[in-house]
């Protein structure tokens, strides 16, 4: 787990900006980009998140979700799973609570 994963000190991915974006067409992109992780595991988790949730979410949770995807595949799979402690910035996000409920649903 350790050699998949990034140390714990981590900065945060650098962003991409996306000027001039409408909240229909972010959501688009991000059930998309849900969908292609390169990951089976992410594909199918967070897929099946955001066919559930995004639809549901405002302008601000959609940006959290947005900054959750720049994270490595890795990263997100073992917080969302609870095998692993987020770094700090994502310690006390709702959007990675709601993430961890999915992953224990069946």
């Amino acid at each position: 787990m350790e050699s998949t994963t990034s140390p714990a000190d981590s900065p945060p991915p650098p962003r991409l900006e996306r000027y001039n974006e409408t909240t229909e067409r972010m959501r688009a992109r991000l059930v998309y980009q849900s969908r292609k992780r390169g990951m089976l595991e992410n594909d199918l988790l967070l897929s099946t998140f955001a066919g559930e949730k995004l639809g549901s979410m405002d302008r601000e949770e959609l940006a959290e979700f947005d900054r959750l995807m720049d994270e490595p595949d890795w990263d997100i799979y073992y917080w969302a799973t609870e095998k692993k402690v987020p770094p700090e910035r994502w310690q006390n996000s709702p959007l990675l609570e709601k993430l961890r409920a999915h992953s224990c649903s069946e």
